[in-house]
């Protein structure tokens, strides 16, 4: 394993970091997360022109830069360090990859080069709550537990004669309420023998009902999704789906590896800002005439969040090489990035959750994403599972909770 990177990589963080440091200050950073996108439009076309952002992990006969796991888990290691409010994660960490997986050729012909190009973006529409398990994250991913069941709740599929409809409600997408393209869950065959697929629906389709939710963290938007008979496309061929097939689930669990890589050097990148604004503070904030970073107790505290957000870190880098390792390595940064935020809101006096600080940005960011893709103890313990940690200890059990003691290997 050769951990460093190449030069392309360190010019792409510079050129990206000069971007978003002109771009992206924190009253800009709640600007664009409070418009009707949640975002802002011309700064993502900026990245999406110059540095092809949207495309970096997709293939380059569709239009992408065809680079590896590691360039998208760098690129999003400098927007979590501002925050950046963006269609990045759903578009290129969760729709694109599962189209390029499961879609015809037809299909990602005629999606990917738009979505390389950053003209359409596009959404995983799974339940929110739901979300880590669909992508296996924090357990099975085993039809019907995690869409509405198959009788009721999430959304259903029916066959017809002028091809797929679908009927439910989806809360909690991620940018939902704007992509322009949806990749829908949704259970079809009935009850008995029902499976889910994924249906792709135009963002204009006929009886499609979509508004934006209030979240904790407005930098990560969200949208409620309502399907009132809504026509919509299979993703992938058709022929196989009633053998008892797997679907798309194996799919899905694949995609949560790279989402889970991407999402802890994105917390990485948060958690060590989070740390150097309160570097910065102390060091200028006074306290009985000297600098509170000066005293003993600070500067203990500060250098265990240091050793805990390289270690994060280091575990992000890894598993940008190695992508198997990405759930752990997100636990590791969710801790690290809820840990040194809680803690920078303190070493600013507890001034964090006022309007007019941006400390309350990052302990936003920490607890929503671990609302969305952990908890941490849950990430750790599917993946002890999952590697047989605890195969001695007796059955293994689908259900986390089920062993709370062991759930901090």
């Amino acid at each position: 394993m050769d951990a460093a990177f190449t030069a392309e990589q360190d010019e792409m963080r510079r050129t990206l970091r000069e971007i978003l440091g002109k771009r992206c200050g924190p009253d800009e950073v709640k600007t664009a997360a409070r418009t009707d996108a949640g975002h802002d439009p011309e700064l993502w076309q900026q990245l999406s022109r110059q540095l092809g952002l949207p495309g970096l992990a997709i293939a380059e006969e569709y239009g992408g830069v065809g680079c590896t796991p590691a360039d998208l888990a760098l690129a999003c290691e400098e927007t979590g360090r501002v925050l950046l409010p963006s269609p990045l994660l759903a578009t290129a960490a969760l729709a694109a990859p599962l189209i390029g997986a499961l879609g015809t050729a037809a299909q990602r012909a005629a999606l990917l080069p738009a979505l390389a190009a950053g003209e359409l973006t596009a959404a995983l529409a799974v339940p929110g709550p739901a979300l880590a398990t669909a992508l296996a994250l924090t357990g099975e991913n085993t039809p019907g537990d995690w869409a509405g069941g198959g009788r009721a709740g999430g959304v259903q599929a029916r066959a017809g004669a002028d091809g797929w409809r679908l009927y439910g409600e989806v809360a909690q997408v991620l940018d939902g309420h704007s992509a322009g393209l949806l990749l829908v869950a949704a259970h079809a065959g009935g009850f008995a023998r029902a499976r889910t697929l994924l249906f792709l629906v135009r963002g204009d389709a006929p009886g499609l009902v979509r508004d934006r939710q209030a979240t904790l963290d407005e930098t990560r938007p969200q949208g409620r999704i309502q399907l009132r008979d809504v026509q919509a496309e299979l993703l992938g061929e058709s022929e196989g789906h009633d053998t008892g097939e797997a679907g798309p689930l194996p799919a899905l669990a694949a995609t949560g590896l790279l989402a889970a890589t991407v999402l802890a050097a994105e917390a990485v990148g948060a958690a060590g800002q989070a740390l150097a604004r309160t570097v910065d503070h102390v060091r200028r904030r006074e306290q009985f005439g000297r600098p509170i970073g000066s005293f003993q107790a600070v500067k203990h505290r500060l250098a265990d969040l240091y050793v805990q957000v390289q270690a994060a870190r280091s575990a992000a880098y890894y598993a940008a090489w190695d992508p198997e390792q990405g759930p752990l390595a997100l636990a590791q940064a969710l801790e690290a990035l809820r840990t040194t935020s809680g803690e920078a809101i303190q070493l600013h006096g507890g001034i964090g959750f006022t309007w007019e600080h941006d400390a309350h940005l990052y302990f936003k960011r920490a607890a929503a994403d671990e609302l969305l893709f952990g908890p941490v103890h849950r990430l750790r313990a599917h993946a002890a599972r999952r590697a047989g940690l605890f195969a001695a200890a007796g059955p293994a059990t689908s259900d986390p909770s089920a062993t709370p003691q062991k759930a901090a290997v």
